[in-house]
């Protein structure tokens, strides 16, 4: 939900409850909008996270792990040398503006001093800034006059509170009767446009909880907290918010926003990560199919040039045919073709300089080259083919791709092809462990599924000579297996591998899709063959439909 200060004033409380006392241990800055203080406190490290992204602003504790980079920027180096094992004295919001004010008692060898960071959560406008004694140390954002901000927020400069608005403070009851200006209910628009602190959807809570009558006295007593009860929303079985209180809609009740807000910005930063990452990989992966379909245009194109050779060839022979009959100096000649039935006449052009056994070399050479062309593209066509082929797989694999694990061996395959840059260009990668196969546990048997080529690969070559092996038929799909322990396979559980070969497959979206399966041992991979790619027989094909079948889904996450 928009960060309102209505929703930060129990964030803050809970914040200054958990964090009070609390010292500094290490202080990161992942991204030039994000901070993340790592935090001893009584009850353990906890990691503040600081976002003054204008989409996710927050302060909220998090357990995930960014990575900082490798130089710290600027406002990080600031807040390290006047922050360093600082204990944190308060966490209060100025008023009732969407500022948390973090306190804190900073001690050296040198000297003690009292700062402030103050966290501004106001969307585009969000900002961090640190201040001593009132005047401005840094700002993760600066502003000054010469580009029109209405605060200047540079060094040394004494910060202010950003300008108060024409609206009643909801934590003053006279001044709420005011604004309502004796009227006895009112609606969300009201609420949001006369009322400080609250944004729209807060509104509609608001209206929702006294059934679109809300007067002013409701007003101040939802703000004070009389229907607290923290929870996240779901949107079918995803978070889509979380709320302070919430009267409509499916909900999971939380024992605190802070814990609410928390869990609902790790489910959004993950999957904000997962479409990013999908993202990037999907547009090498783009770039890479473009330039292969280009060669491929380029080869077949330059077939078609060729597509004369059997007349240059006939030619040259019936040139060789007809040596006596031709003129020397004769520019063309008439020749029966004696390889057609029909017994056509023909016109050949010849080179009056040559004589006629140069002319009919003339041509033979031309025929040489031309099938030397034939034969060096066929092999060219062959490989793009092959190579498009792999890419249409590694675009299966990202399509399929479920969680962050995904996506792993799929930037190592476009790494190794030359379609991404690698991350750490010219360093001793450090080898990373295998992700695990996805395991299903059904009827006594384990089924595993691989996510990308390199998994495949991985997953069919462990498997045993008597283990079942199966791959979508006619397209690319994720390699399965089913564990047999020397057991025989019952056609229940084939049926349910089938459906998940089916899933992970390119046809997916079809009804009913053929899935072969075969023994491990008429299963092999050719000499130089591409990751994943592999050629079998003695197979039986079954007519599955995709199913995921996440209920089977192991907890086991090792291969």
């Amino acid at each position: 939900m928009p960060q309102d200060a209505f929703t930060l004033r129990y964030v803050i409380r809970e914040l200054d409850a958990k964090l009070r006392g609390g010292k500094i241990s290490r202080i990161n800055q992942p991204c030039r909008d994000e901070l993340t203080l790592i935090i001893y406190t009584a009850a353990g490290t906890v990691k503040l996270e600081i976002c003054a992204h204008a989409q996710n602003c927050r302060i909220n504790l998090t357990a995930a792990d960014r990575h900082a980079p490798r130089e710290a920027l600027a406002f990080c180096m600031l807040l390290r040398k006047h922050l360093a094992n600082a204990e944190i004295v308060s966490v209060t919001q100025p008023g009732f503006e969407r500022i948390a004010a973090i306190e804190f008692d900073c001690r050296s060898d040198f000297e003690r001093a009292r700062r402030t960071l103050y966290c501004e959560i106001m969307g585009k406008y969000s900002n961090v800034i640190l201040c001593e004694d009132g005047k401005i140390l840094g700002a993760m954002k600066t502003a000054t006059l010469e580009n029109g901000a209405k605060r200047i927020l540079f060094t040394g400069a004494r910060y202010e509170l950003p300008a108060p608005q024409d609206k009643a403070d909801p934590t003053d009851l006279a001044a709420l009767e005011q604004a309502f200006g004796g009227r006895e209910a009112t609606d969300a628009d009201f609420i949001a446009n006369r009322i400080t602190g609250i944004c729209y959807s807060t509104a509609l809570d608001i209206e929702a909880a006294f059934g679109g009558k809300a007067a002013a006295r409701d007003v101040y007593d939802y703000v004070d907290g009389k229907f607290y009860s923290p929870c996240i929303t779901l949107r079918g079985e995803e978070p889509s918010d979380f709320k302070v209180c919430c009267f409509e809609g499916k909900r999971l009740p939380r024992h605190s926003v802070l814990e609410a807000q928390s869990e609902y910005y790790a489910y959004v930063c993950a999957r904000n990560e997962f479409e990013d990452r999908k993202r990037r990989l999907g547009g090498a992966l783009k770039a890479a199919e473009k330039k292969c379909a280009k060669r491929l245009d380029i080869i077949l194109t330059r077939l078609s040039e060729c597509r004369d050779i059997d007349e240059v060839k006939l030619k040259g022979e019936l040139i060789t045919a007809n040596i006596y009959a031709i003129e020397r100096g004769a520019e063309s000649f008439e020749a029966v073709n004696y390889y057609d039935e029909d017994s056509p006449s023909i016109t050949i052009k010849l080179d009056p300089r040559l004589t006629p056994a140069q002319n009919a070399q003339k041509y033979y050479k031309r025929y040489a080259k031309l099938r030397r062309t034939v034969e060096a593209l066929a092999v060219q066509r062959e490989e793009t083919k092959r190579e498009a082929g792999y890419l249409a797989s590694i675009r299966c694999a990202l399509e399929s791709a479920d969680d962050m694990r995904d996506f792993e061996e799929v930037q190592t395959e476009l790494e190794n092809i030359g379609a991404l840059k690698p991350a750490n260009a010219g360093k001793t990668k450090k080898q990373q462990p295998a992700a695990p196969f996805r395991r299903y546990l059904c009827g006594g048997f384990t089924i595993i599924a691989g996510r990308n080529n390199v998994q495949n690969e991985r997953l069919t070559k462990g498997l045993s000579e008597r283990d079942l092996w199966l791959h979508a038929q006619r397209y690319h799909s994720a390699h399965v297996g089913i564990i047999s322990d020397g057991r025989e396979i019952p056609e229940d559980v084939i049926k349910i591998a089938a459906e998940i070969c089916a899933y992970y497959s390119e046809a997916r979206a079809g009804s009913k899709v053929p899935v072969d399966y075969a023994f491990k041992k008429f299963v092999r991979k050719p000499s130089g063959a591409k990751p994943g790619y592999v050629i079998y027989t003695d197979y039986k094909t079954a007519l599955a439909a995709p199913d995921r079948h996440a209920e089977l889904l192991s907890e086991q996450s090792g291969d």
